[in-house]
């Protein structure tokens, strides 16, 4: 078997926050996910999610599409997100979670670790990615990330391009 069929059953599930602070950062997760959409070896599915979880993953091959579909705006349910990011999974070890946030959690967060948690106990390869603003500085809640980190999610401030890097690093 060829590199690329041998991968061609990974699975990257982008669960992005499009609650009213998140703006800038729902553009650039759209765009990445339309760019990671084109990589053979992936399955991408962009979930977004604010107090309800909505699965774009319909339009995730045309980004002006994905980006005229989200509707950004109200609080912020992380945990409901990651959840139906769980429903997805069929192959742990082979999917990637990552979570595009500012990790302003409008909900109480046992409900979010437990989620964390039992992706990661599942084997699947999380990621938090810090939202970033209009310049690409990081703008996130550092204590939740923090729990979020203990709970066995690194959370990192990364570009697209090193999201990029990320995922292909894990796949390859």
């Amino acid at each position: 078997r060829t590199r690329a069929r041998r991968a061609a059953d990974w699975r990257l599930i982008l669960v992005t926050d499009v609650s009213g602070s998140m703006e800038a950062s729902t553009v650039w997760a759209a765009l990445t996910a339309s760019v990671l959409a084109g990589v053979p070896t992936l399955s991408t599915h962009f979930l977004a999610f604010s107090t309800e979880v909505i699965d774009l993953t319909g339009h995730v091959d045309d980004p002006l599409s994905l980006l005229l579909e989200v509707s950004v705006g109200g609080g912020t349910h992380i945990a409901a997100g990651l959840r139906h990011a769980r429903e997805l999974v069929t192959v742990p070890s082979r999917t990637l979670v990552v979570v595009v946030s500012d990790f302003e959690e409008g909900y109480p967060l046992g409900g979010l670790l437990t989620e964390v948690r039992a992706l990661v106990g599942a084997g699947c390869h999380v990621l938090g990615c810090a939202s970033l603003d209009d310049t690409g500085r990081p703008r996130y809640s550092t204590g939740v990330a923090g729990r979020l980190v203990a709970a066995g999610m690194p959370v990192a401030a990364l570009s697209p391009l090193e999201l990029a890097r990320w995922v292909g690093e894990k796949i390859a």
